[in-house]
């Protein structure tokens, strides 16, 4: 029965040895997931309303900001640089991409001092989701 006992406690000591060396940790802090880094602060943000509608169409921002692009809509939308299709005035704003209802993304750092324009991608020429950024 001794030795039963002991091996019992062998293994006992290697799964939990096991299950440490598993879980990724450095033995001295908690097994507590991180939380994901918070996204970053926005300097304005474009709301697309429940009318359908980008509000405020026209934002000014320091040079190094980003926006956030809030999709309050019923509606998917792809928020894209212009100029349709090649999106490539403001590569920054293509971050902001595909927003499903109740989504909110923000571009990438827009540095360069300029105006950018941004549409819907999916509807390009529907002017109430039509704005600009200007970075100044």
């Amino acid at each position: 029965m001794s030795r039963s006992m002991t091996a019992a406690a062998v293994c006992a000591v290697m799964a939990a040895v096991l299950v440490t060396a598993c879980s990724g940790g450095d033995g001295g802090s908690s097994s507590t997931p991180s939380s994901p880094s918070p996204s970053p602060t926005a300097a304005a943000t474009i709301t697309i309303g429940a009318d359908g509608r980008v509000s405020p169409s026209t934002v000014t921002v320091a040079p190094g900001s980003r926006v956030s692009f809030v999709n309050n809509h019923n509606q998917n939308h792809d928020m894209s640089s212009d100029p349709h299709p090649d999106h490539t005035d403001c590569p920054e704003i293509n971050q902001v991409g595909f927003l499903t209802p109740g989504q909110t993304r923000t571009t990438g750092n827009l540095t360069t001092v300029r105006t950018c324009g941004f549409h819907d991608h999916n509807q390009p020429t529907n002017n109430d989701l039509r704005g600009s950024i200007v970075i100044q």
